[in-house]
């Protein structure tokens, strides 16, 4: 029998391939999407299309960085497409002076209005008004996360109709613009605007007291507490973050698309969510990172980039994101369940 647990013990450990998938899922579906696209369509991997893609993914990008913050604490924010709505009429009110300029004025470019750093501004402090008030709901009333972002959604998508009376605003200063249509030598602002807040994302929840703060509210909160951790603090502060980037993703996406209107941010948090999760980060918080959301962004931007190509519905496509979000959540249980084993 000794002999027998002997020969047991001295047999080295099996390649755990549910691990290495869990791991490293996101980076070979995004390859191996990009190959079948390739095949298909050789147009898919032209310069002109793949930085289309970026600068497509680029809006929830930004929205998913913040989304991952929120996630890692076992939350969930589903008024980030209303506040960038918000946000993103706020700052175009902003840019032509007021809201009768705004809607006076069409698409010509008024005199009245102001700087984009002052129209920057604007849509970062709605967007960190929008979230510091969630995060005071969720913490200080003890009201859970998904009904608290469930009406902010109700909420600032009524007050950005009641705002702008259900019109567009539109007609701004090339200085703005510039944020959203300018490049840097062949890459686009929108593009390098994402990555740099992701990278600045990426240092923060890797490097920083902070980061290692979010990380263990999400693994364990009475562990975290009982650590000296206030985790009301933190878990507000992931609220406030993913409302900052709601304000400048509202102010990239409006410099883009030279407009802003009621209905901008429609199903966004569904993209969102789904960037985040197909990223690897766990729904029941304390595991994953903006890496991974970076990937995961990138993976849907591709994915639906290359249904159009094919000419697939649209209505196939929300299917298919719909179903790979409930697999990434299916497949990141069962490889936990294996690691307690």
């Amino acid at each position: 029998m000794s002999d027998i647990v002997e020969e047991t013990r001295s047999k080295p450990a099996g390649t755990d391939v549910i691990g290495i998938l869990a791991r490293y899922a996101p980076i070979i579906f995004l390859i191996a999407v990009m190959l079948v696209f390739t095949i298909l369509d050789s147009r898919f991997l032209s310069p002109i299309n793949l930085f289309n893609v970026m600068r497509q993914v680029s809006i929830v990008g930004l929205l998913a960085v913040g989304m991952t913050f929120v996630i890692l604490t076992a939350g969930i924010d589903l008024s980030v497409g209303a506040l960038l709505c918000l946000a993103g009429l706020v700052c175009a009110a902003v840019s032509k002076g007021g809201v009768s300029e705004g809607f006076a004025a069409g698409s010509e470019v008024s005199d009245a209005g102001y700087n984009w750093s002052l129209v920057l501004l604007a849509a970062v402090a709605v967007g960190l008004a929008g979230g510091m008030l969630q995060g005071l709901a969720i913490t200080r009333l003890k009201v859970p996360p998904f009904v608290v972002t469930l009406g902010g959604m109700s909420v600032f998508r009524g007050v950005a109709l009641l705002f702008s009376n259900g019109g567009p605003i539109s007609g701004f200063e090339p200085g703005f613009l510039w944020w959203g249509q300018g490049k840097f030598g062949i890459v686009p602002i929108p593009v390098i605007t994402f990555l740099s807040f992701a990278l600045l994302a990426h240092i923060v929840l890797r490097y920083t007291r902070y980061g290692r703060q979010v990380y263990a509210v999400g693994g364990n909160p009475e562990a975290a507490r009982l650590s000296g951790v206030d985790v009301r603090r933190i878990v507000c502060g992931v609220y406030v973050i993913a409302g900052f980037f709601s304000g400048l993703g509202a102010f990239v996406l409006s410099a883009r698309l030279n407009a802003a209107e009621a209905v901008a941010g429609l199903g966004y948090e569904l993209t969102v969510i789904a960037s985040v999760v197909i990223g690897g980060t766990s729904l029941f918080g304390g595991s994953g990172s903006i890496l991974g959301t970076v990937i995961g962004t990138v993976l849907i931007g591709v994915l639906l980039n290359g249904l159009v190509i094919l000419n697939v519905s649209p209505y196939v496509q929300q299917i298919i994101i719909g179903v790979i979000i409930v697999l990434a959540v299916a497949f990141d249980t069962f490889a936990k369940s294996r690691r307690r084993r």
